[in-house]
C-alpha cells in the first residue's frame, strides 16, 4: 500500500499524472504516443492472466510473425524449456482459463518467456516472484537473471533477495520514498526500513529452516 504499483501504472500511461512529471531518457512520458510507450515497456505482473489456448499461443500471443523457432530458441535461453517440453503436449499444452492447471510459479514462468520475445527496452516486474512454489523458484530466479540483462529493470518485490544485486533501491513507505542506495549502502542504515526489514526476513527464513 505504499504506491509502488501505482507508480508503474503511472509509468505505462494505465491512467495519467494530476501532478508532477515522469521522464524516460529526459523525454516526459506524456510525449510518447500511448503505443510506442508500451511497445517498450514489458511488464509482468502477479496476477498472470493466461488465455484458455495452447502454450504456445499464450506465449506468442497469436503473433504470426513470432515463429515456434523462436519461442523454442527463447525458453532455451532462459531455462525454460525442459519444463515446457515436459508437460503433456509440450508447447501444445491446452492451458484451462486463467491458466488453471498450472501452478503460480508456472504461469509466472510462461508469462517471463512472453515480456523475454518482446524484448523490451524497459522491464517492469510487479511482484512477479511473489507466491511460487519452491519447484519453480529456482527456475523464476535463473529466468529473472537473464531476462533482466542488459536493460533498464525496474523491480517491486517485498522478497529482498529479488533485488539485492539491483544497482539502486528505492524504499517506501506510506507514498513517499525514504530510503536509496544499493543493499551493501541501505544495510549500513542503522534502524532503517529497509535494514529492518532485510533482518526480519532473515530471521524468519533461519526459523522455518529449523522447523
Amino acid at each position: 500500500g505504499s504506491g509502488k504499483s501505482t507508480i508503474i501504472k503511472l509509468l505505462n500511461r494505465f491512467y495519467e499524472l494530476d501532478s508532477g512529471s515522469i521522464y524516460i531518457d529526459s523525454v516526459n512520458v506524456k510525449d510518447y504516443s500511448i503505443s510506442s510507450l508500451r511497445n517498450n515497456i514489458g511488464f509482468v505482473s502477479q496476477d498472470i492472466h493466461l488465455f484458455s489456448d495452447t502454450i504456445l499461443n499464450n506465449i506468442t500471443l497469436q503473433n504470426n510473425n513470432i515463429s515456434f523457432l523462436r519461442v523454442k530458441d527463447a525458453a532455451k535461453d532462459i531455462e525454460l524449456d525442459e519444463f515446457i517440453s515436459s508437460l503433456p503436449d509440450g508447447y501444445n499444452y491446452h492451458v484451462k482459463e486463467r491458466g488453471a492447471g498450472l501452478s503460480t510459479g508456472q504461469r509466472q514462468l510462461i508469462s517471463f518467456l512472453r515480456a523475454y520475445l518482446k524484448d523490451p527496452q524497459i522491464l517492469v516486474l510487479d511482484e512477479a516472484t511473489s507466491s511460487i512454489d519452491s519447484d519453480s523458484e529456482l527456475l523464476i530466479q535463473k529466468a529473472t537473471e537473464k531476462i533482466t540483462e542488459n536493460r533498464t529493470s525496474i523491480i517491486i518485490a517485498h522478497r529482498l533477495s529479488t533485488i539485492m544485486n539491483a544497482d539502486n533501491i528505492i524504499v517506501m513507505d506510506s507514498g513517499k520514498i525514504v530510503e536509496i542506495g544499493s543493499h551493501i549502502d541501505l544495510l549500513k542504515n542503522v534502524n532503517g526500513h529497509y535494514q529492518k526489514l532485510y533482518y526480519a526476513q532473515l530471521k524468519k527464513e533461519k526459523s522455518f529452516e529449523l522447523d
